[in-house]
């Protein structure tokens, strides 16, 4: 297993290039950990399972997303996004991105 440095880190804001929403980074997992059904089902674009994915808060509602990083880019407006578990994860807004919480991860 050849494991690969995620390019995104926790906090940080991203936009999907397929769908075009911005979110952010809640969680990174080093390869998919979804089912070989699920990856067949969901990830019709067919990215790398053994590159990072990345938990995703959607800007906007109450929807987590779980994304390939092949998928994902830095995001172009860097304004902080709407989400409702935002404060179970990150305790303010920083230059770079949301602060984590204290205990979280």
């Amino acid at each position: 297993m050849n494991r690969q440095v995620a390019k995104f880190t926790i906090g940080q804001l991203i936009q999907h290039q397929l769908f075009e929403y911005r979110g952010v980074v809640i969680d990174i997992d080093p390869e998919s950990l979804g089912s070989a059904d699920w990856y067949k089902e969901t990830a019709k674009s067919n990215p790398p399972k053994d590159r990072p994915w990345y938990h995703i808060l959607v800007n906007g509602n109450d929807q987590h997303t779980y994304v390939a990083e092949q998928n994902i880019e830095h995001d172009r407006e860097g304004d902080p996004i709407h989400h409702n578990d935002l404060n179970y994860y990150f305790r303010g807004f920083g230059k770079t991105g949301y602060i984590l919480r204290n205990g979280i991860h």
